[in-house]
């Protein structure tokens, strides 16, 4: 097996809520109310679909909201894998990708693994550069048992939805998570910042017209099925750790490009400067988790600095009263 190429399961086609369009110059991510099942084909005008969107619609009146489906796996985390990613949109190339504890970076020296403070409190992730990004692999259809369908996300509501339900599922169950009869289901929902917009996240529910009684007698059925002709289901949740962790980053570049153009669009953040990274293993790494300016951040560590000298090179000057800028002042904004 190569080493430092991430084995993923085989993909027949992608699961998306809306897509891309241009707009003033700039091809930029539009949300929708539905879901839409594509090919692995792009062209100017988008995605193609896939046959299965058009036979489900016809089953929904049009609106594509619930699609039928079963898990690859039992284990949760090799089914959804999230993590906080940082990609460089000039480059299309992941750069840092972080669980909130540890997270690997790509920096002048090569790889190398920093402590992973999250978004909130990176310096290198300011300005909305990394976001949790999260990958959910799933069968529909009879076709291919071993194919499937990924879905990709940086909500935080699919997200939160998608792993507690898999966990959820996975207990009730007996740990036959992969032989569930489930759907993915859209739904919606409006908060204060969304000033009554509808936000819409993916859920893993119960398939229409089955309870859960019946869900886990079919996965009863299945287990035993599959457990006669020789399937072993642990085996193939093995294999799929082992080549997960044969890579440093999930994404090939390939695949990269049209994932920055969907979930990191272009903003009014600055752009990452490459290759900056590598400056994380300086003393900077203790980033103070408030949320301050760049600037303001530059100029507190050379105080600081300025302060650790124990007095050796000169005198601090005293700062008069009045002078402006003499350091923070509460109320004041930059």
């Amino acid at each position: 097996m190569l080493k430092g190429l991430a084995i993923t399961p085989p993909i027949l086609g992608r699961i998306a809520i809306g897509k891309v369009i241009e707009k003033d110059g700039k091809r930029l991510p539009q949300k929708d109310d539905q879901f839409t099942l594509t090919s692995q084909i792009q062209t100017r005008d988008g995605w193609l679909a896939h046959p299965l969107d058009e036979s489900l619609r016809e089953t929904q009146g049009g609106k594509l909201r619930r699609i039928p489906m079963r898990l690859l796996f039992n284990e949760p985390d090799l089914n959804l894998r999230a993590e906080y990613s940082l990609f460089d949109r000039n480059t299309a190339r992941p750069l840092c990708v972080g669980d909130g504890e540890k997270c690997r970076r790509r920096t002048r020296d090569g790889m190398q693994t920093f402590p992973c403070p999250s978004p909130d409190g990176c310096e290198l992730a300011q300005g909305g550069r990394c976001k949790p990004y999260a990958r959910l692999n799933v069968v529909v259809g009879d076709d291919d048992p071993l194919g499937t369908f990924i879905f990709r996300t940086t909500g935080f509501n699919s997200i939160r939805t998608l792993a507690a339900r898999l966990q959820y599922f996975k207990a009730v169950s007996d740990n036959k998570l992969a032989c569930l009869p489930l759907e993915l289901r859209l739904r919606g929902k409006s908060t204060r910042q969304s000033h009554g917009t509808p936000i819409y996240y993916v859920d893993i529910t119960l398939r229409e017209g089955m309870d859960l009684e019946a869900t886990l007698a079919n996965a009863q059925q299945m287990a035993l099925d599959r457990h006669e002709v020789g399937f072993d289901q642990q085996a193939l949740d093995q294999a799929a750790r082992m080549g997960f962790a044969n890579g440093d980053f999930e994404e090939q570049e390939e695949d990269a490009a049209a994932i920055v153009e969907e979930f990191y669009p272009q903003g009014q953040d600055a752009p990452i400067n490459e290759p900056k990274p590598a400056d994380a293993s300086s003393p900077r790494n203790g980033v103070d988790p408030v949320r301050l300016t760049q600037k303001l951040a530059a100029k507190s560590r050379r105080l600081r600095a300025a302060q650790s000298d124990n007095d050796t090179t000169r005198p601090a000057t005293p700062v008069q009263p009045g002078t402006p800028h003499s350091g923070p002042v509460a109320g004041s904004h930059h």
